[in-house]
């Protein structure tokens, strides 16, 4: 892999773009490799970058960092940062850690996305094959630079790779087993249609070769780009479904349609709650078959998982409130699950930044549940409290809702309301960006207001 960077490099001139941690991660493994003519990071931000050897790194900062990019040969892009034009109009070539690294360990690798539930899924396979005593990492998306990693990497280890949509976005390679959980509208502040968002997400499975395998989540179907892997569909109480959940039950068809094994999920020796989780677990259940984990194996590697921090988080009791961190949740569709999987929920903390998404079928939910108490913040929370005065007249009992500013009034509201023996839950349905750096500190806030 470092023989590869070393020749891809040779002789040109070459541009870090982002200086966050996998810009550092990249620069780190540039300089090691050498035999650049010239390296330089490009970012928004003050940066102050490291320096190896005898060639200098030029730092090129300020509201018009993005104006140099013709000047150089490669450009080393990091995900999320949005181009002024589109890759061809600029005379450099865009290449990403992510898709070099998955042209050198294509085969060993499996890769997960999904608008929800990908760092649970990928996380979960990691821990089984990793307590199943397999040789694998876990890398991408989750926090940790596929650069990073290489030293650890044999030709027996399977890489789990979490990839976002802005990490796939300009890929041209896909993994061996790939992972499309499900698709929701998210980030079209960024991508401007659910169209692009979609498209960027293909790119997990549009580069597979005959012989690969591409789990398919069931409204992940009419995508309009070709798979040459075999699609594995995981279907949620369909029978048609290569893979189906059917309450616990985790059903596998053979080619035939007859059924090879049935998995369930016990409740009580299963630490991630509610439905939309089993459904993940139903996606690792089957990407673990293929790599060879038998059933025994599976289940203790599932009963000893811990949950990823803020998705459906239970803090702990106050004044005998029951408190839960649910603050990945972004979209609408993950403060219904939340609402449907705690059903002693007394009060729901919703709102966030604004990108524009839908919220009818929140509001639709919202209307027809029991939830007596649904406080309402920042821009978000604001609209849905609008929308729903001027244009859902049907609304069920409004005198429910609690419109406020911010976080921290929306938890002292909460305090009042909420019921001793009942849940509260922060479930934003909404981004945190503008408020807070991300959604963890956005549930660590949470957590402190709640316990001081």
């Amino acid at each position: 892999m470092l023989d590869t960077l070393k020749k891809l490099v040779s002789g040109k001139r070459v541009l870090v773009l982002g200086y966050g941690r996998e810009g550092k991660s990249t620069l780190h493994r540039l300089l090691h490799a050498g035999g650049m003519k010239e390296v330089a990071v490009a970012d928004k931000n003050p940066v102050e970058p490291e320096t190896y050897g005898m060639l200098p790194v030029e730092c090129i900062t300020g509201p018009g960092y993005l104006d140099c990019l013709n000047r150089f040969d490669l450009v080393f892009k990091t995900p999320g940062i949005v181009l002024p034009k589109t890759p061809e109009a600029y005379s450099c070539r865009f290449l990403s850690q992510t898709e070099l690294f998955c042209e050198r360990y294509r085969e060993q690798t499996v890769g997960i996305t999904g608008t929800k539930g990908k760092s649970t899924t990928a996380s979960l396979l990691y821990h089984i094959l990793k307590e199943a005593g397999r040789d694998c990492l876990l890398a991408g998306n989750i926090g940790i630079p596929v650069f990073d990693m290489i030293e650890e990497i044999t030709e027996q280890t399977i890489v789990v790779l979490e990839l976002s949509c802005h990490q796939l976005e300009y890929m041209e390679v896909s993994p061996h087993r790939a992972a499309l959980l499900n698709l929701h509208e998210e980030h079209l502040d960024h991508y401007g249609s659910m169209e692009k968002y979609v498209e960027a997400k293909s790119h997990i499975f549009r580069y597979q070769k005959p012989g690969d395998l591409f789990f398919c989540g069931e409204q992940c179907l009419e995508q309009g780009s070709p798979c040459q892997g075999r699609q594995i569909v995981v279907g949620d109480g369909d029978p048609d479904a290569d893979i189906d959940l059917e309450g616990t039950r985790i059903i596998v068809k053979g080619p035939g349609g007859e059924r090879e094994s049935e998995f369930c999920i016990r409740k009580e020796r299963t630490p991630l709650l509610g439905h939309h989780n089993y459904y993940d677990i139903a996606f690792v259940y089957g990407i673990c078959r293929d790599l060879g984990i038998t059933d025994d194996e599976f289940a203790a590697g599932l009963a000893g998982y811990q949950p990823l921090p803020h998705r459906l988080q239970f803090l702990g009791k106050k004044d005998g409130v029951k408190y839960y961190d649910d603050s990945i949740s972004t979209i609408g569709d993950t403060t219904i699950q939340a609402l449907r999987t705690l059903t002693d929920a007394d009060t729901v903390l919703i709102g966030g930044m604004d990108r524009g998404i839908d919220y009818g079928d929140l509001i639709d939910y919202l209307s027809e549940s029991e939830i007596p108490h649904i406080i309402l913040m920042e821009e978000t929370g604001k609209r849905i409290y609008q929308e729903i005065l001027r244009y859902h007249p049907e609304f069920q009992r409004k005198e429910r809702l609690v419109l406020t500013d911010h976080l921290g009034t929306a938890v002292r509201r909460a305090k009042e309301l909420t019921r001793p023996g009942r849940s509260c839950v922060l479930s934003p349905a909404s981004a945190s960006y503008g408020i807070f750096r991300n959604f963890e500190e956005r549930g660590d806030r949470f957590r402190e207001l709640v316990f001081s």
